[in-house]
């Protein structure tokens, strides 16, 4: 079994100093939480940059932090003995050609995984300790996956620089619940689904951001409306996944925190032309 090579560490980003405390659109946000203490609006590298082919990868980080990128998307599982791997679907066919899921294999066997005779499948606790002045976006897959995930965040010290989601609103329950507020969390479907009906007074503890595409089916989520009521509850608006030039533009214009894109070359081109990129803040 070959072994993979470990992940060159980069320079650490300043955190912020201090307890965070919720604002609002009306009063601001007086301290933010440390994973939100970057320029805004954020881009974000979805899956590293998934355009390219790969996704999800060293290479595939490696790249987007070349660009200049302080924030990537990614996603957790966990392999069948425990361990918190960077990895997008159930099954392991798509991106690495054979049968099962991810959660049947151990991390001896993922390890040894080779597409083009490169490792494709990093866990998560060597990417956190690789880019220590990175804040990633970590899309919690599986119940399974929560221990694990918070076993390398907290392993690596990164609890200032996560954000932690799920589509489960009962798994985000659960990882608020083991790391109170201090671990940024977003909005699982029945947040959003309460946030579009205008249900809440205040954000649940330890929620920093909601994080949605444009729209649900013919349901539109994003809006300026959706906007303002999320800014007055403290939160951000983070939405997914956008790759056209025109079209992120239009959500820049609509006033949104953050932008995640598959094509981090289109919009890191149109930051750029905006005066929105910074390389000042690259690792």
């Amino acid at each position: 079994m070959t072994v993979a090579q470990p992940l060159r560490r980069s320079r650490v980003l300043p955190r912020a100093v201090g307890p965070w405390k919720r604002g609002s659109a009306d009063t601001g946000c007086v301290t933010p939480h440390p994973y939100l203490d970057g320029t805004q609006p954020i881009g974000f590298a979805h899956r590293g940059g998934a355009a390219v082919g790969d996704e999800n990868t060293a290479a595939a980080f490696a790249r987007a932090v070349d660009l200049g990128y302080r924030y990537i998307e990614t996603d957790t599982h966990a392999t069948s003995d425990g361990v918190a791997v960077v990895f997008h679907d159930d099954t392991l066919d798509r991106l690495l050609g054979r049968p099962g899921r991810m959660s049947d294999v151990s991390w001896a066997d993922v390890r040894s995984l080779r597409v083009g005779g490169a490792a494709v499948v990093p866990r998560l606790d060597e990417v956190l300790d690789a880019w220590p002045g990175i804040r990633f976006n970590i899309d919690t897959k599986t119940d399974a996956a929560v221990a694990p995930t918070l076993e390398a965040v907290r392993g690596t010290g990164a609890e200032d620089r996560v954000l932690l989601a799920s589509f489960s609103e009962r798994r985000l329950r659960r990882i608020r619940r083991e790391t109170g507020p201090r671990v940024a969390t977003s909005l699982g479907m029945a947040g959003v689904a309460a946030l579009l009906a205008r249900a809440w007074r205040t954000a649940p503890d330890g929620v920093v951001a909601v994080q949605v595409p444009p729209s649900s089916g013919p349901v539109r989520v994003v809006s300026a409306g959706f906007i303002r009521y999320a800014h007055k509850l403290g939160l951000r608006v983070h939405v997914w996944t956008i790759d056209e030039p025109d079209r992120i533009r239009y959500f820049l214009d609509l006033g949104v925190d953050g932008i995640m894109t598959d094509h981090i070359e289109v919009l890191r081109d149109v930051y750029l032309s905006r005066g929105l990129w910074n390389p000042s803040e690259r690792p």
